[in-house]
């Protein structure tokens, strides 16, 4: 299969990327910079994506975005996340429209905070969209895919959890404060965390390129976890004491409005990828855990 991707140098992305091509597909990154041999540029920004090269593959997929965590969110941040994913989404999605042959597939990155804070409730991709800026990004962001829609390429929406994985995402900086003896749940510990292992999530993306499914897909493991039950898991993983719990006054303190949606509870469930018949290799956040640690503790 040819495949288009952009964001393919963020954490995701480079995983990607190998795995696909693992796989026997023939990978083209998108890129701002000047391309290398393989590549193709682009510029979201200014809308210029070239038809004719979206006309040639057969699936697009999108991981653009800044960081949601990598710098405090000011006000000016905050647009920066908003238009780094629609831009994008925009960009490629009026090129897929255009394209004189379409790509089969678009497969478009999203997340869970599409979904807002869910306390103690279940739910999938039949619920409806929640309250927040998260919330709020996520609705304008998978919006922003209309045109691929409309020219009849089939789009799926990755409203991905946390994949877990030693080298980047929520484990990375997890893994040295538990290492540190310094570890804990944060806030009350109650609220519940759509984690996913890094190579369910890889092999998910490969399934939702072959399968006939359209719409939202939840990229989370099939067992949700309260914040304490995923500290305690690390914790007996790394051979380490999980007791210290980060107040979640003391998190909004030091990281702003980010700390509020760091502590929403989101209890989401992966229904599409179960009906589908996906199988997952890690069940368990523990089984996840171990996984995403065992190359460091070799």
């Amino acid at each position: 299969m040819q495949i288009l991707i952009a964001g393919a140098s963020g954490f995701l992305g480079r995983r990607l990327v190998s795995h696909l091509r693992d796989a026997g597909h023939d990978v083209t990154p998108l890129v701002r910079r000047p391309p290398r041999p393989g590549e193709v540029r682009w510029d979201p920004t200014s809308g210029v994506l070239d038809a004719t090269v979206v006309a040639a593959a057969d699936a697009v997929i999108n991981l653009a975005g800044a960081g949601v965590a990598d710098k405090r969110w000011t006000s000016q941040y905050k647009q920066v996340l908003l238009d780094s994913r629609v831009d994008t989404t925009r960009t490629i999605a009026r090129a897929i429209a255009a394209a004189p042959d379409k790509p089969r597939v678009l497969l478009n990155s999203s997340a869970v905070g599409y979904y807002g804070d869910t306390g103690d409730h279940a739910v999938d991709e039949t619920a409806p969209a929640g309250e927040g800026f998260l919330a709020d990004v996520c609705k304008v962001w998978e919006a922003a895919t209309g045109p691929a829609e409309d020219a009849g390429t089939r789009v799926v929406l990755l409203r991905t959890g946390f994949p877990l994985d030693k080298d980047g995402g929520l484990l990375k900086p997890l893994y040295l404060q538990f290492r540190l003896f310094a570890g804990g749940p944060m806030g009350s510990g109650r609220q519940y965390l759509p984690w996913i292992s890094l190579p369910d999530w890889l092999d998910a993306v490969g399934f939702l390129l072959e399968r006939d499914v359209s719409g939202p897909v939840n990229l989370t493991g099939p067992e949700p976890v309260t914040n304490a039950e995923f500290s305690a898991a690390l914790g007996r993983v790394l051979h380490r004491p999980s007791l210290l719990p980060v107040p979640g006054f003391a998190l909004r303190a030091a990281v702003g409005e980010f700390g509020g949606e760091a502590l929403a509870s989101q209890r989401v469930l992966p229904g599409v990828l179960v009906r589908e018949g996906f199988t997952f290799a890690h069940q368990t956040v523990e089984e996840a855990l171990q996984q995403a640690v065992s190359s460091i503790t070799q």
